[in-house]
């Protein structure tokens, strides 16, 4: 059966036309001309003895033939490309993609990569900014960090950071006429709202952290409202209010100064809140890839060290 096993030219312009239903669209797509496309698959069609369309003078369909040869070429033809991506990336050990969402990128990881490269000279390091649902067999992605619970079937998902929240602000904003000396003092300051939960829990907010300082008669609906951390904190520094700062991404900014802690009181990040480094269960076969993981592990345990 194989001496009529359809090649891969035939495959390819047999998956287009099956995907556009259409000979032309097809042609287009793969820069031939629409009787090239009608040959491949005229070919194909003799090579098994089947119909793979049903043609009318207006429409064209697939037969129940042409149905199951679409499904098995379109998974045959994304199987070769993954595997020629791998095959790529093995020809360049000293390239390292790595994938991460968009705050955590920001202000924890970029910062650091000076690190990494001057604990690996000459790798190659390129970042992919992103929060997407990753597929390591479908993308061109070697390692990436992401937020939530760490449930990743098939990979491994070690602990980064659980957070702890707590008020940050520019030192700026504190003055003798507007001071931070008790909580209740937040309520002549704008405040800066991150909006955000995950699976119907909601991220830490100024609502409850209120209620843990004993205030109650507090209204959370004014103020700057952001989707996202880094957005938040960035108005922080730039002296628009008081936020509520994830610590793991505020550290760096604490450090510097660019950002102050008026109060020890903070809220626990629930479980499903967490940054994970996420990586192949083979990992420890690619030394970089594993290289970059305990990086990632040990500036972790540092910048908590630090906080």
């Amino acid at each position: 059966m194989l001496e009529k096993f359809p090649g891969l030219r035939s495959l390819r312009a047999f998956n287009a036309a099956a995907q556009h239903l259409s000979f032309t669209k097809a042609a287009s797509e793969l820069g031939v001309t629409p009787a090239a496309i009608s040959h491949q698959i005229k070919e194909i069609e003799d090579q098994i003895g089947v119909e793979l369309f049903s043609r009318t003078s207006r429409s064209m369909a697939l037969t129940r033939e042409g149905e199951i040869l679409s499904t098995a070429a379109a998974e045959s033809l994304d199987m070769l490309a993954r595997a020629i991506k791998r095959i790529k990336r093995l020809e360049n050990r000293n390239q390292l993609k790595v994938s991460a969402s968009p705050s955590i990128a920001a202000k924890w990881l970029v910062p650091r990569l000076d690190r990494f490269l001057d604990l690996v000279p000459g790798a190659d390091v390129r970042i992919d900014v992103t929060a997407n649902v990753l597929d390591f067999e479908r993308d061109d992605v070697d390692i990436a960090i992401r937020f939530g619970e760490g449930r990743y079937p098939g990979l491994k998902a070690d602990l980064l950071f659980q957070d702890k929240v707590f008020p940050v602000c520019s030192p700026r904003l504190i003055t003798k006429q507007k001071p931070l000396n008790t909580p209740k003092d937040l309520l002549h300051h704008p405040l800066i709202h991150l909006d955000y939960d995950a699976q119907g829990t909601p991220w830490p907010n100024w609502k409850m952290w209120m209620q843990a300082a004993g205030i109650r008669d507090f209204d959370d609906k004014r103020g700057l409202h952001f989707g996202q951390t880094s957005l938040t904190v960035q108005a922080a520094i730039d002296g628009h209010g008081v936020a509520l700062g994830d610590s793991t991404l505020v550290a760096d900014d604490l450090l510097a100064g660019r950002l102050v802690k008026p109060f020890e009181l903070s809220l626990r990040a629930p479980p499903q809140f967490a940054y994970h480094v996420i990586s192949p269960l083979d990992s420890t076969q690619n030394p970089l890839v594993d290289a970059f993981r305990q990086w990632c592990l040990t500036e972790a345990k540092e910048t908590t060290r630090q906080l």
